[in-house]
């Protein structure tokens, strides 16, 4: 069975295990909460929380449907990353495909067993889907139901997997349930990356690891927020709205990473994939234009300290 079952779930407010109270809804009992699934999703985001996340999820969404993201066809969501059958945002996608490679050769091939995954900022659900199908069990985890680009895409796929609702800093997992977590395209979105790293590692088995795929750093924190002010002047201009509403880090340093494996007692390996030649080219040329530096992106895996004795957690060269 590759869906996680209800057991592994914890409160999201107390972090009590959860029991069963009916097929689709779960209780604490410290708290007196119940959680319930709706159309097959979890719903474990707090009511108090839910205004957070209100102007977010709309701006995002809205902005998601003008890119013309999504689809009604299944053999559209299960061709991801591979091949956009939309043609809408191929560029994109080839670089989520360069690095989906590379996570599999060097983090998940070298494993002998089934993995207990927690895949975090899931989207359509199109990382849960292939890790299911090679046997893992995977929960998928984001702010977003609707079924374009959200949760509600588990329809589309015939793999098993557990959908859920709910925020990063509140995951609803018991201690040390996850072998591996995953920042899918995801972590920038944090509005404290610490925070969120740390609550990541509570669910993180003590041999675990900790991968981001797909968020951007820079060297220099003044070409992140160049970046920052470029997007959302372009998003007023084409939206009307700067899609601000959450303060999220929106990019990492590489002095930042380093902060913050040494807080949280991590050591990072930086893997980098190629996106091709044009790609590689993009420092060299932004510095003969007198550009901004451009974005690095790199398969993250981070490892508590204590299971490693040589330091990696340093700029790649």
């Amino acid at each position: 069975m590759n869906a996680l079952p209800p057991l592994i779930f914890a409160c999201p407010r107390c972090r009590a295990s959860l029991v069963q109270a009916a097929p689709d809804a779960l209780f604490c009992p410290q708290d007196k909460s119940t959680y319930k699934k709706v159309d097959q999703i979890w719903r474990m985001l707090l009511p108090e929380r839910e205004s957070v996340y209100s102007q977010f999820i709309q701006d995002y969404e809205t902005i998601r449907r003008a890119e013309g993201r999504g689809s009604q066809e299944a053999a559209y969501y299960r061709a991801l990353p591979y091949h956009d059958l939309s043609g809408k945002m191929s560029a994109d996608w080839r670089i989520r495909g360069a690095s989906f490679d590379m996570f599999l050769k060097k983090v998940i091939a070298p494993e002998k067993h089934s993995l207990r995954i927690l895949d975090l900022g899931a989207g359509n659900g199109w990382l849960s889907n292939r890790l299911a199908r090679r046997g893992h069990s995977v929960a998928a985890v984001d702010l977003m139901t609707n079924d374009f680009d959200g949760l509600g895409c588990w329809r589309f796929y015939d793999a098993k997997f557990t959908s859920t609702q709910a925020e990063y800093d509140h995951l609803p997992f018991v201690h040390g349930i996850a072998d591996l977590v995953i920042y899918n395209a995801s972590l920038h979105y944090s509005v404290n990356i610490r925070e969120t790293l740390a609550e990541s590692l509570r669910v993180l088995s003590a041999t675990g690891k900790l991968v981001v795929l797909d968020s951007p750093v820079y060297r220099k924190a003044g070409s992140g927020a160049q970046m920052v002010k470029e997007r959302e002047s372009q998003f007023a201009n084409r939206f009307g709205f700067p899609s601000n509403a959450l303060h999220s880090e929106n990019y990492f340093t590489y002095s930042k990473l380093n902060e913050l494996a040494a807080a949280l007692g991590l050591k990072w390996q930086f893997l980098t994939p190629f996106y091709g030649f044009r790609w590689a080219l993009r420092p060299l040329v932004a510095k003969l234009r007198g550009s901004r530096e451009p974005a690095r992106f790199h398969v993250l895996v981070g490892i508590r300290d204590s299971l490693q004795r040589e330091t990696i957690s340093q700029e790649p060269r």
